[in-house]
């Protein structure tokens, strides 16, 4: 039986909801500065980065103390499916320096080799895969070697499933999940559990003992089912809005902080949902998220000393 054992949770966001790192005509003209302005005064307490961000330390600290915020995490595009990881280690040096220097604990982890989550032509049908067990294997293998490093630096890995990369279902997560070892953290994120088919709460339950960052996204399920139907790449998917904020579509956030509760879960929950800004106005659905969030955070913490 779970019992609660010490639910503490900090709200953050992606800048995406304001400056599209994937596809950078959405809101490229907004700029950092309106983005951490807005997020700070809605309630925020931190960011994740974007491509708008400082990449050296002590600049990134700066600016984000000046603004009262922390930093959250930050994206990093790893390629362990193509090389070794003692080429992953030299790749990341920079960025794992810049999240340990700004007192960051965990590090997102998307596997970029042969994604396809940036190509506007392609459809998600054709996304990479494993072709054989082994191949996962030894796969999971150099992740879990990679997650062993970055630990010794204070940083856990959070591997991001990704719609239109390698490990995109809840069966190539589960499958994830058996081939690495406990130095691989879970990021957990709602919309692209539901976009790949599965149940988000099905999902988080089954691998709560490994997940250490949490995104929070919803879905509009008539358009994902268009983006099925009508082979839309992950961008047009964006661009048609399949994406928004807790709140404003239909995933169980309440079940999900519950979950999150009853198992002690320290960490972020990040509002993360790729949107047009001129369509989804960043301030009003960012708002949208924090508001939604912080009253489903508000209501478990009382429930957890009740």
């Amino acid at each position: 039986m779970s019992v609660d054992t010490g639910f503490e949770v900090k709200i953050g966001i992606n800048p995406i909801s304001w400056s599209n790192d994937d596809l950078p005509s959405l809101g490229g003209e907004t700029s950092l500065a309106t983005a951490l302005e807005e997020g700070r005064a809605i309630g925020y307490q931190g960011f994740e980065l974007g491509n708008k961000f400082p990449r050296e330390p002590r600049a990134l600290r700066e600016l984000m103390s000046g603004y009262g915020l922390e930093v959250v995490s930050g994206w990093y595009s790893g390629r362990l499916a193509e090389r070794s990881v003692a080429e992953e280690i030299a790749a990341v040096a920079p960025h794992l320096e810049l999240l340990r220097y700004n007192g960051c604990k965990v590090m997102v982890y998307g596997e970029v080799a042969g994604s396809i989550q940036g190509a506007r032509d392609t459809p998600l049908y054709q996304r990479p895969r494993f072709r054989s067990v082994e191949s996962f294997q030894r796969y999971g293998e150099r992740l879990t070697a990679f997650g062993r490093h970055l630990l010794k630096h204070g940083i856990r890995l959070a591997y991001h499933h990704h719609m239109g990369a390698y490990v995109e279902t809840p069966a190539e997560i589960d499958t994830l999940m058996a081939e690495t070892g406990e130095e691989v953290g879970l990021l957990f994120d709602s919309g692209h559990v539901w976009f790949a088919g599965g149940d988000p709460l099905t999902v988080l339950k089954r691998h709560i003992g490994r997940v250490c960052h949490v995104h929070c996204k919803d879905v509009r399920p008539a358009l994902i089912g268009l983006s099925r139907n009508r082979q839309w790449s992950f961008l047009d998917s964006v661009l048609n809005g399949v994406y928004t904020v807790p709140g404003d579509g239909v995933i169980d956030f309440a079940g999900i902080i519950g979950v999150l509760r009853q198992h002690g879960y320290r960490g972020w929950l990040v509002v993360e949902a790729e949107q047009d800004p001129a369509v989804a106005p960043s301030y009003a659905y960012a708002t949208l998220g924090f508001d939604t969030l912080r009253g489903l955070v508000d209501s478990a913490m009382i429930k957890a000393v009740a």
